[in-house]
């Protein structure tokens, strides 16, 4: 029992020394947001702040006006994972029901995109938007994530629906549901978890994406949170505050949410590991 006790105890420090060490970089950055004018550039080295002030995030959120790109980015994440999430199930349900033999070879072809990487396709996006007319504009930001966005949901979806009994379907049809019905009111109710996991994935993925936003948009009142992070950095004179502030404003909100949500993350992927 002693050895027992002696193992768990050594475990948990090891545990809580990695924790510590993961966890003091975003520490580091929200106590640096929080410092006084001068701290940071006076003493970067200390830790704890003499004057507590939140005089950063006011000069970021309303005279920088990143509350703007913060909206931008709230309003692509929630449409991008909107549509990618209602086309993607609908997908992933032919797919399981209506194509059961070539379902997995056709699932393992639509993740294959994720095969190239993004730099290699940005060219041919930015030529295909300014045809179309999209360049600079919120929705061709939008379309070019679903791109990516659908096919690694319907490869994650496919796993879910596979899990839905096909008698559960029969006896509903039985009592008189048609096919839209039993989708709506049978399975996507059994597969809930699943597509919250992957509607989740799906926002965050597009929350931090850099390259196709700062390649397709110009506007500073369009640009997202990440464009909009690395202009901070761009500046002729870079204010360390404001990039602690807007960090935190950028990191911190993705952090919570996570991890508010991290038990349903793991039933949905588990229920959808298909043996």
């Amino acid at each position: 029992m002693r050895k027992k006790y002696f193992a768990s105890l050594i475990s948990h420090i090891y545990l809580l020394l990695l924790c510590f060490f993961a966890i003091f970089p975003l520490l580091w950055i929200i106590i640096s947001s929080i410092k006084g004018k001068g701290e940071l550039t006076g003493n970067p080295t200390a830790f704890l702040p003499k004057v507590v002030t939140l005089e950063y995030y006011r000069h970021v959120i309303f005279d920088l006006g990143f509350i703007v790109n913060i909206r931008n980015s709230v309003i692509i994440s929630l449409a991008t994972t909107g549509i990618a999430i209602t086309i993607s199930a609908l997908a992933a349900y032919g797919i399981v029901r209506f194509f059961p033999k070539i379902g997995t070879v056709l699932s393992k072809v639509l993740v294959t995109t994720y095969i190239f990487p993004p730099i290699l396709l940005a060219i041919p996006y930015s030529i295909v938007m300014a045809k179309l007319g999209l360049t600079n504009t919120r929705i061709g930001l939008v379309l070019v994530y679903l791109s990516f966005s659908i096919p690694y949901a319907v490869w994650l979806l496919v796993g879910f629906f596979k899990t839905v009994p096909i008698g559960i379907e029969e006896a509903a049809k039985i009592d008189g549901a048609n096919k839209i019905q039993v989708f709506m009111q049978v399975v996507i109710p059994l597969v809930a978890p699943g597509i919250v996991a992957t509607a989740i994935y799906t926002f965050i993925n597009v929350w931090n994406e850099f390259l196709y936003s700062l390649i397709l948009i110009n506007d500073t009142s369009k640009m997202t949170v990440a464009v909009a992070l690395r202009s901070l950095n761009g500046s002729e004179i870079l204010d360390w505050g404001d990039m602690m502030a807007a960090s935190t404003l950028v990191v911190v909100p993705s952090i919570i949410f996570f991890c508010l949500i991290q038990n349903k993350i793991a039933g949905g992927l588990s229920e959808g590991a298909v043996k």
